[in-house]
């Protein structure tokens, strides 16, 4: 018989942001904020970028601190997936008067 050669497991990305829409179906768009170096003028610069990730439960809501890892591409936009909900945003309810 042939011994099958084990490749060794692929590490997958993953990054932390804020939720800042979940009005898809089983879909959030993640914003991640990094701050770089200016390489000129040595300013710290905050960067922000949009991901679109997979959330089959759709449990996670708007303000909520999530960690997303890559995946497969599941549509035009999406190729990350939630991992989990690192903290759930502390929402004021409204009260109606």
């Amino acid at each position: 018989m042939a011994e099958q050669a084990q490749q060794p497991a692929v590490k997958k990305k993953e990054l932390v942001g804020e939720v800042i829409s979940d009005k898809m179906d089983k879909t959030i768009v993640v914003q991640v904020q990094r701050r770089v170096r200016h390489p000129r003028y040595k300013k710290v610069i905050t960067k922000y970028k949009k991901f679109y990730a997979h959330d089959e439960k759709s449990e996670a809501g708007v303000g909520d601190r999530v960690r997303i890892v890559e995946s497969r591409p599941l549509s035009r936009l999406k190729r990350w997936a939630l991992a989990e909900i690192v903290e759930k945003s502390r929402q004021v309810e409204k009260v109606e008067a």
